[in-house]
């Protein structure tokens, strides 16, 4: 059986269920920075916001969050929890993008710190994954912050928007990491108050 889709906070981040009156501004977020424009994620185009919204919800292994910045109350971007797997007691976290203001902020450790801790102590998940391609090293490190280990790559795993082929690099976190990670996580966290 599938988790709830939940409201996650903290001090500077809320993340609450997808819906379509996310749209105005996760148009306006993915225009700082044209992401669209990156080969190496996908980031929907302000007009195809309501198709990707649509898409996210009506994937059925997939709970879709709008990330919204406690100071404005204003959508700056979308993640998700996905591959739900009830039955080993493991989901992965992806389909993350932020403004591009807000990279390098505090912002991807709430969300992750938020994230991680619903998934491993109110779920009781047994093992968080994470994907990315492989020329995406941004999104590499930035896993390998959380406290992720790379379990290796598939070669030829997915298409770019740009029609190419790629290889992904994947990571995992299990229940028995996740203390550690938790306390690094948190420390991190202390460096943006």
């Amino acid at each position: 059986m599938m988790p709830n889709a939940p409201i996650l906070t903290s001090a500077k981040v809320r993340l609450e269920p997808l819906t379509q009156k996310h749209a105005t501004d996760l148009a306006h977020a993915c225009q700082d920075g044209k992401l669209w424009e990156t080969a190496y994620t996908f980031v929907p185009d302000p007009q195809s916001i309501p198709t990707y919204i649509a898409t996210a919800n009506d994937t059925e292994d997939r709970i879709a969050f709008a990330v919204i910045d406690m100071a404005t109350n204003q959508a700056i971007g979308s993640t998700s929890l996905y591959r739900i797997r009830p039955d080993v007691k493991r989901l992965s976290i992806g389909y993350t993008w932020y403004a591009k203001s807000y990279w390098r902020t505090h912002v991807n450790t709430e969300c992750k710190l938020l994230m991680l801790t619903h998934a491993f102590e109110a779920l009781g998940y047994q093992t968080v994954g994470w994907c990315t391609d492989i020329i995406n090293t941004q999104s590499q490190n930035a896993i390998e912050r959380l406290g992720a280990k790379k379990d290796g790559i598939i070669r030829g795993d997915r298409i770019r928007q740009d029609g190419t082929i790629t290889d992904s690099v994947f990571y995992s976190m299990t229940a028995d990491e996740w203390p550690q990670a938790k306390t690094q996580l948190e420390e991190k966290q202390k460096r943006y108050e």
